[in-house]
């Protein structure tokens, strides 16, 4: 596949969502996840068995692991010439941070690749999720929305991801001190540009190659990984719809009996892939937890150290921001995911008529309520599930951090 195509391969996600969003009586032919799955593809970083089998993929997943390997250990080097330094150490812890997380999530799924390309085919194989035929439910404008979401979410998070490289590709022009887009070190000084000018060329090139490269796969992992929890959203609100419209849809208890045991299935497919989903997302979950929760207290200390200095604290203020941004994201999602899921048991509940339908039929509607108690989390155990609840415990415990800071400094 020809660089041509690789691009027109990347770039279909946005022509599609365009031209869904100019037409409200366009479909999408296939799920958000599914489109960033080819972006990856076009980007050569989707690690399966399947691609690994396609010429040189196995040799560029090598050297991609290699490369981000030697660019935290460059900028690990590098933090020990920040040594004295508070406000500097904690730039590069910043940066360190964040390269940990990509490199830790290249890792993940060059093992765990297979699993989650399983998902992503069986989340496409079920959508639209609605039974076809004349008796099917109205389930487009649901699609489209989720569809409509994820095209503003991915415009939005690739023009942010444009400028910020922009911005960082160039510091060097305009921060005193700084000569490299990410404060690095390699043997024998050859960072240095008064010293080295050619090697120093060739770092700085590598870096903004690189930093464009992994933070454009980064933004589609994460679109990925949240459509597939969004589209199992979608699913239980199919299902909802289904179970609402149940006894219009049916004609006689034997259809009605088929259509509830059909039903039944569907929502533990959905218990089942959603199970599957978390185990996939199990380490990752966990490592941006914990990358949050880090650079929300870098910040708020870096800040409190800087405090006298307008321009650090603007800067580790704005770091703050996007680290509470990405995760009140994924408390969003994980919140949309449970509440919507409690909503199959109220369906239910309404679909229960005593003037039709049998014993069997009722077993089944009974089924589906005792399932539908307990709510469906984004969670990976044994750490709390991905909600607003959580997400405000942890904001309390930087607000800890930070009235502690402000009774010692002062």
């Amino acid at each position: 596949m020809d660089l041509r195509e690789n691009l027109d391969r990347f770039l279909i996600f946005y022509f599609d969502g365009w031209k869904v969003f100019r037409d409200p009586q366009l479909e999408s032919r296939h799920s958000p996840a599914y489109f960033w799955r080819e972006q990856m593809k076009a980007m050569l970083l989707y690690t399966t068995s399947e691609e690994r089998l396609l010429p040189y993929r196995s040799f560029w997943h090598t050297l991609v692991a290699i490369k981000s390997f030697v660019f935290m250990a460059t900028m690990l080097y590098g933090l020990t010439e920040s040594i004295g330094d508070n406000v500097q150490m904690g730039r590069d812890l910043a940066f360190i941070i964040g390269i940990f997380y990509i490199t830790f999530k290249i890792f993940y799924f060059l093992r765990y690749g297979d699993a989650l390309d399983e998902v992503v085919n069986d989340l496409e194989a079920f959508h639209p999720w609605a039974q076809q035929g004349p008796h099917a439910v109205d389930y487009r404008s649901g699609k489209r929305w989720y569809f409509v979401l994820a095209f503003f979410v991915s415009t939005s998070w690739a023009l942010f991801l444009v400028i910020f490289l922009g911005l960082l590709v160039t510091s060097p022009m305009w921060v005193q001190n700084q000569n490299l887009p990410f404060h690095a070190a390699f043997p024998f000084q050859w960072h240095d540009r008064s010293t080295h000018p050619i090697t120093h060329a060739i770092i700085y090139l590598f870096q903004c190659y690189f930093a464009a490269y992994a933070l454009t796969w980064l933004l589609c992992m994460e679109g990925l990984s949240i459509s597939i929890y969004v589209e199992i959203t979608f699913a239980i609100e199919v299902l909802c719809l289904e179970l609402l419209s149940l006894h219009r849809r049916c004609d006689g208890n034997e259809q009605l009996r088929l259509e509830t045991n059909r039903l039944v299935r569907l929502h533990q497919k959905v218990v089942e892939i959603l199970d599957r989903i978390n185990d996939v997302f199990h380490g990752t979950l966990i490592m941006q937890m914990g990358v949050n929760f880090s650079l929300v207290s870098l910040s708020v200390l870096e800040a409190m150290e800087a405090r006298k200095d307008p321009k650090v604290v603007a800067q580790f203020a704005v770091l703050m921001l996007l680290a509470l941004g990405h995760l009140s994201m994924w408390s969003l999602f994980g919140d949309l995911l449970s509440q919507t899921s409690l909503k199959v048991s109220e369906a239910a509940y309404e679909a229960y008529d005593p003037t039709k339908g049998s014993k069997e039929v009722y077993r089944d509607l009974c089924l589906i309520i005792r399932r539908a108690q307990d709510p469906l989390i984004m969670r990976a155990s044994p750490f709390p599930s991905f909600n607003f609840i959580n997400y405000t415990a942890i904001l309390n415990e930087c607000f800890g951090i930070l009235t502690f800071l402000l009774n010692t400094l002062d």
